[in-house]
């Protein structure tokens, strides 16, 4: 065997193992998996999960994925936590605690004054006879038939299947709350889920005298004017109550030269092109992408509602561009 080959065998096999203990584990869920989530939601305060070592950076995801859906947790390590930080700990907070062994010493020595406050402990492990098991209110089973490391000792298998119930209890919760994605874009205001869900037209919008418009009787070279200082390449045409009629575009003139017709003298309304897409300021930035995309444009001209015509502002491709929507 060569050492490629060596090295891919030996990587599946890790893959393998890892996803053995997480199948075995979805198996064996029951009752306490569901006290557990019934738990957390009945919280009044955040979840304060805490692990050591590898145990720890794990419950440091398992913090974050919650916090980020709906379920406000932070990571307490139990180190700090003997030297001081016990006093995050608040009335109403519900501690999970993790430990395969479910001896680590930097748990056990934080035990006491978990009681003492009164608060419900999730004890993580995979020895359901252990000293942390024994002082948990719920108990959830850990334990895995070996890890992936062929000596035994470092957390392979059971770290993932730790991460993969922390994962679990985060969706399980998210979904008994009703999150919904808005919710989670509230969390994530600098990602592009966020920015999708949260900017509305009228946030991106150029509106006011930044708005490209002529009346329908302005000569076409006239409305050039208009469509080169705003910058646009379009502009509105409006009737003599202000009501979009049409709209013209740099890539209508080049059409009109292409076809050999003088259009510099004529009324911009005569090669108008009649109506012109739109949408509503409260709309998402992101259905203004939608539509710009549906009908190959780059403009649309926004309105106050469906019933007025008159427009308020206008939105280009740019300007989703520039604010991180596409």
């Amino acid at each position: 065997m060569d050492k490629k080959t060596e090295i891919l065998n030996i990587a599946r096999k890790v893959m393998q193992i890892e996803a053995d203990a997480v199948t075995s584990l979805a198996a064996r869920l029951d009752e306490q998996f569901v006290s557990a989530v019934e738990v957390l939601l009945a919280c009044t305060g955040r979840v304060v999960v805490t692990g050591m070592g590898k145990s720890g950076l794990i419950c440091q995801k398992m913090a974050a994925t919650m916090a980020s859906t709906g379920t406000p947790a932070i990571f307490l390590h139990p180190a700090e936590g003997v030297h001081g930080d016990l006093g995050m700990l608040m009335k109403g907070d519900v501690v999970i605690a993790v430990s395969n062994s479910g001896e680590t010493e930097e748990i056990i020595r934080i035990l006491p004054t978990i009681k003492r406050m009164g608060l419900l402990l999730i004890a993580m492990s995979g020895n359901p006879t252990s000293t942390l098991v024994r002082a948990g209110d719920v108990f959830i089973d850990i334990s895995v038939k070996e890890e992936a490391c062929p000596l035994q000792l470092a957390p392979t298998a059971s770290t993932t299947v730790t991460l993969a119930i922390g994962d679990a209890l985060a969706v399980a919760l998210l979904l008994q709350r009703g999150f919904r994605q808005e919710d989670f874009a509230l969390f994530h205001p600098g990602g592009v889920l966020g920015k999708r869900l949260l900017l509305r037209v009228k946030d991106l919008m150029h509106a006011g005298n930044h708005i490209p418009l002529v009346d329908s009787e302005t000569l076409l070279k006239d409305a050039l004017y208009e469509i080169s200082s705003k910058k646009l390449g379009i502009t509105g045409i409006v009737n003599e109550l202000g009501t979009l009629i049409g709209v013209f575009t740099d890539g209508d003139l080049r059409r009109c030269i292409e076809q050999g017709i003088d259009v510099l003298s004529r009324p911009v309304c005569e090669i108008m092109s009649s109506n012109p897409k739109h949408i509503l300021h409260t709309s998402l930035a992101a259905k203004a992408l939608q539509l710009m995309e549906e009908h190959q444009i780059t403009s649309l001209f926004v309105f106050e509602s469906e019933e007025g015509a008159k427009p308020v502002g206008i939105i280009h491709l740019h300007d989703l561009l520039k604010a991180g929507v596409i």
